[in-house]
C-alpha cells in the first residue's frame, strides 16, 4: 500500500509526520473532552433530581448530597478543561518548534529557485499553531459527542428528542452554508493578504530608492489597490458569516424557547416530568452547544485549513532532500564539463555547454557584456543552482554529491549584492556561528579588511543594522569579503568583488586575492574593471552564455587585443568588441608586459 505521507520521490512529508507524531496527545485531549462532556450531565441530572425528588420529598440531606456531587463534578470538569487547554498549548508549541526550522529551510531552498513567497510558509505555520494551540479545535472534539445528548433527550421523550434532532440537523447545515458562502471570499482574503504583505514588504525594504525618486505615492496606490481587494473580500465574508451566526443564535434561542414551551406541554398531560422538562433544556443546550462554537470560529479554522493547504503544496513542489555521505576535505580543484543551465519555466539557456578547470591556487577571471550569463555561473559554482546538462565537480565529486552543509564550509562567496544580517561584525564575518575571535580576525586580516573594522564605532561588536544598514557599500563589501574567505575555504567566488570599492579597497582586494592563492584556494573573479584581469591566471570570456574564449591570461590578452585593432566596425568584430570590453581597458593601462606578465599556463 503506498505511503501517503510520501512527497514526489518518496521523501516522508515532514508535516504529516509530526501531525501523525501527535496522534497520543490528540487522543488524550479527546479523551479529556470525552470526560468533559460525561461531567456536564451532572447539571442535567442536578435538576432533574432536585425537581423530581428533593423538592417532592423535602429532604434536606438529600439536597445537601447531590449539591455536594455536582460541585465535586464541575471542578472536576474545570480542572479537565485546564488540563486540556495545557495539553493543546503544548501541542501547538511542539508543532511549530518541530516544524519551523523545516519550513524556514524550504523557504530559503524555494527562494534559490525563484519563489517570492518569503516567510509566508512561518506565518501559515503560526496560523496551523494558533488554532492548534487555543479554543479553535475543541469544538472538533465535542460535536461527535452530539448524538449523545440527543440520544439522552430521547430517553426522556421521544418527541423532544425529534426536536432536539431537528435542530442539530438544521444548526449543522447552517454551519455548512456559512462555509460555502464564505470559503471563495476568505481565500481571497488570505491570498490578498499576502500579496499585500509582500509588496508592502518590498516598499520599506526599497525605502532609499523610494523616497530618493519620489516613488512612495504610486507604490502606496499599488499596494492600497490590493490591500482594498482584501479588505474587500474580508468584508463580504464576514457579512455573510455575521448573518448566519446571527441567525443562528435566534434560532438556538428559538429552539430553547420551544423545547421548554414542548415540554410544559408533557408536563401538563402528565407525560413528563418537571424536572425532566429542566433536564432537556439543558441537554439540548449543551448539544447545540458545539455547532455554536464551530460557527464562531469557522473563520479560524478556514484559515487554518488554508494554511495547512499551502504548507503541504510547499512541502511537494520542492524536491527532497537525501542524505550524503560525507566526503573528504577538498583540495580545491573546480571543473566544468558542459554545463548548459535552463531557468524553470524557460526554454532559452542562460548558459551553453560551458566548459574550464581551475586549479587550487589559481584565479580564473570572468568577463563579458551584461547578461551574458556570468552570475549565473556563479551560482552554479557554489552549488545555488543545478545544471540542466553537465556537471560541475570539485575534486573530481559532482556538487550534488556533496552534503550542502558540509559543502558550505569550504566555499566562499561574494555576490553581487552583499547581504549582511543584524548582528555585530563580528556574527558576520563568523557566518553567523560561534567561531573563535582568533579565526575572525584571521579571516578580516586575509581580506585586508582588519584595519577598517578597528574604525568603526564598536570594532567587531559594531551593531551593523539588518541588511548592512549602518555601513558604505564599501564596507559592506569588504565585511562580505571577509565573510567569504573565513573558514579558508577552498573554492572562492567573488561575483563583481570591486564593485563598491574605491582605490584603498582595491588595493585592499588585490592583496586579498594574492593571500588566497598563497593558501591554495581556487578562485573565481567575475568583474567589469580592468583592474580584475590583473589578479588573473586565466581568462574566460562569456558572451550569450556560451565560452568564446578561455585560457591563460596573456594569450586571452593578446587575442583580445588583436581583435579589438583589426575591428573597423562594430559590426565587423561584434563578439571580439563585446568580450574585449575589459581586456582592452586593461591593456592599455598597462603597456609594459612586466605590468601585466605572468608566466604562461596551460
Amino acid at each position: 500500500m503506498p505511503n501517503r505521507t510520501a512527497r514526489r520521490g518518496g521523501a516522508p512529508d515532514p508535516l504529516a509526520d509530526a501531525l501523525r507524531t501527535c496522534r497520543l496527545s490528540f487522543g488524550v485531549v479527546g479523551l479529556f473532552s470525552l470526560f468533559m462532556n460525561v461531567l456536564t450531565l451532572a447539571l442535567p441530572l442536578y435538576m432533574l433530581q432536585v425537581y423530581d425528588r428533593v423538592l417532592g420529598t423535602n429532604r434536606i440531606e438529600t439536597l445537601i448530597l447531590l449539591t455536594a456531587m455536582a460541585v465535586m463534578a464541575l471542578l472536576v470538569l474545570g480542572l479537565l478543561d485546564g488540563l486540556r487547554a495545557a495539553v493543546m498549548a503544548r501541542l501547538g508549541r511542539w508543532l511549530s518548534a518541530h516544524l519551523a526550522p523545516v519550513f524556514l529551510a524550504t523557504s530559503v531552498q524555494a527562494r534559490l529557485q525563484g519563489d517570492e513567497a518569503g516567510a509566508q510558509p512561518l506565518r501559515d505555520l503560526g496560523v496551523l499553531q494558533n488554532f492548534v494551540g487555543g479554543a479553535g479545535l475543541t469544538f472538533l472534539f465535542d460535536t461527535p459527542l452530539v448524538p449523545l445528548f440527543v440520544a439522552l433527550v430521547w430517553l426522556l421523550h421521544p418527541d423532544l428528542g425529534l426536536l432536539a434532532l431537528g435542530a442539530a440537523v438544521l444548526l449543522f447545515s447552517l454551519s455548512l452554508l456559512n462555509d460555502l458562502l464564505t470559503r471563495k471570499s476568505l481565500l481571497e482574503a488570505n491570498v490578498g493578504q499576502i500579496r499585500a504583505n509582500l509588496q508592502a514588504e518590498t516598499i520599506i525594504r526599497n525605502a532609499e530608492v523610494v523616497r530618493a525618486m519620489g516613488m512612495l505615492p504610486a507604490m502606496v496606490d499599488r499596494w492600497r489597490r490590493v490591500h482594498d481587494g482584501t479588505l474587500d473580500a474580508t468584508q463580504r465574508a464576514s457579512q455573510r458569516s455575521g448573518a448566519i451566526i446571527g441567525f443562528t443564535k435566534a434560532l438556538r434561542l428559538i429552539i430553547q424557547v420551544a423545547v421548554l414551551g414542548t415540554g410544559a406541554l408533557l408536563v401538563i398531560r402528565g407525560e413528563l416530568t418537571s424536572g425532566s422538562m429542566i433536564a432537556c433544556s439543558i441537554l439540548i443546550g449543551r448539544a447545540l452547544a458545539p455547532v455554536e462554537q464551530a460557527m464562531s470560529a469557522w473563520k479560524v479554522f478556514t484559515a487554518a485549513r488554508i494554511a495547512y493547504a499551502r504548507l503541504k503544496m510547499r512541502l511537494s513542489i520542492l524536491p527532497r532532500e537525501t542524505g550524503r555521505t560525507t566526503l573528504p576535505a577538498p583540495t580545491g580543484g573546480l571543473t566544468l564539463d558542459g554545463v548548459t543551465f535552463i531557468p524553470p519555466g524557460s526554454r532559452h539557456p542562460l548558459l551553453r555547454q560551458v566548459s574550464f578547470a581551475v586549479e587550487p591556487g589559481e584565479v580564473l577571471a570572468v568577463i563579458g557584456p551584461s547578461a551574458a550569463g556570468k552570475s549565473t555561473l556563479c551560482r552554479l559554482l557554489v552549488g545555488l543552482l543545478e545544471p540542466t546538462s553537465g556537471q560541475v565537480r570539485l575534486d573530481g565529486a559532482v556538487l550534488g554529491h556533496w552534503n550542502p552543509d558540509q559543502l558550505g564550509r569550504f566555499v566562499g562567496y561574494l555576490p553581487q549584492d552583499v547581504e549582511l544580517f543584524a548582528g555585530t561584525v563580528r556574527d558576520n564575518i563568523a557566518r553567523m556561528s560561534q567561531g573563535s575571535d582568533e579565526e575572525v580576525v584571521e579571516a578580516a586580516q586575509l581580506a585586508h579588511a582588519h584595519d577598517m573594522v578597528l574604525r568603526l564605532a564598536d570594532g567587531y561588536d559594531t551593531q551593523i543594522g539588518d541588511g548592512g544598514t549602518k555601513l558604505s557599500g564599501g564596507q559592506r563589501q569588504r565585511i562580505g569579503l571577509a565573510r567569504a574567505v573565513y573558514g579558508n575555504p577552498r573554492v572562492i567566488v567573488l561575483d563583481e568583488p570591486n564593485a563598491n570599492l574605491d582605490q584603498t579597497g582595491e588595493a585592499a582586494l588585490a592583496g586579498a586575492v594574492n593571500e588566497l592563492k598563497q593558501h591554495g584556494a581556487a578562485m573565481v573573479i567575475v568583474g567589469h574593471r580592468p583592474s580584475t584581469l590583473t589578479y588573473a591566471d586565466k581568462i574566460l570570456v562569456l558572451k550569450d552564455g556560451k565560452v568564446e574564449i578561455c585560457g591563460p591570461r596573456d594569450a586571452v590578452l593578446q587575442r583580445l587585443r588583436r581583435a579589438s585593432v583589426t575591428s573597423t566596425a562594430p559590426t565587423t568584430a561584434p563578439q571580439a568588441a563585446d568580450a574585449s570590453d575589459a581586456a582592452t581597458a586593461a591593456a592599455s593601462s598597462n603597456r609594459g608586459p612586466a605590468a601585466i606578465a605572468v608566466p604562461p599556463q596551460e
